[in-house]
């Protein structure tokens, strides 16, 4: 009687075993698509916002200094009809005062100089009005942008049309006016005995849905 249940309790084991080494391995797969289509973003100015020169007296001691906003033209102009979104990318990544806004550099080595963010407006898209929307998940979902939701560093931007639809859309040619608003910390928190520059840079990069 003892042996059948020693060549079970084998044949256990055995089926253990089994399972243990199916899972030693996993599979990588790699997966993407090449569109034909490529689209070509430009700034007017050369993608400059120049304040000029500001004097430390008309900077708030003990809040930001909202500066006056510069409007700038953005053209998207794609080879054929594409649903795209843009991809912030910070060049002074950890030197803004909002977290979600752009940074202005750093001066005296560790002094956060400020912010600055962009505000669509007037976006048409092949000649039709459109609305400007955003995703905060990479594209899952989207949101309107407005009061509630904005393009900032953390999420993708794109366009949508009209309506209570709020999805990307294709286009060919893409126009908006990006209202640059740019904010200076309180001078309490800063050391102005110099001169020192705005140093705001962000690279906006095509993401093809």
């Amino acid at each position: 009687m003892n042996k059948p249940l020693s060549l079970l309790t084998a044949a256990l084991l055995l089926t253990g075993a089994s399972s243990v080494f199916a899972a030693s391995s996993t599979d990588l797969t790699v997966k993407g698509l090449i569109t034909p289509n490529a689209c070509t973003p430009v700034l007017a100015g050369g993608g400059i916002a120049d304040h000029g020169k500001i004097s430390v007296q008309d900077l708030n001691p003990d809040k930001p200094t909202y500066l006056p906003e510069i409007v700038m033209q953005m053209t998207v102009n794609c080879d054929a009809a594409t649903p795209f979104a843009i991809n912030p990318i910070d060049n002074r990544a950890g030197t803004s005062t909002f977290g979600s806004y752009f940074g202005l550099g750093l001066i005296n080595t560790n002094e956060k100089l400020g912010n600055f963010r962009v505000i669509p407006r007037n976006v048409m898209a092949d000649a039709t009005k459109a609305q400007a929307i955003l995703s905060t998940d990479g594209g899952k979902t989207w949101l309107k942008e407005g009061s509630s939701a904005f393009w900032g560093v953390n999420n993708i931007w794109s366009v949508g049309a009209l309506g209570a639809d709020i999805a990307p859309i294709a286009i060919k040619d893409l126009s908006i006016d990006l209202y640059v608003r740019t904010g200076i910390a309180a001078t309490n928190s800063l050391t102005l005995t110099d001169e020192v520059k705005l140093d705001g840079s962000a690279t906006l990069q095509i993401k093809y849905l």
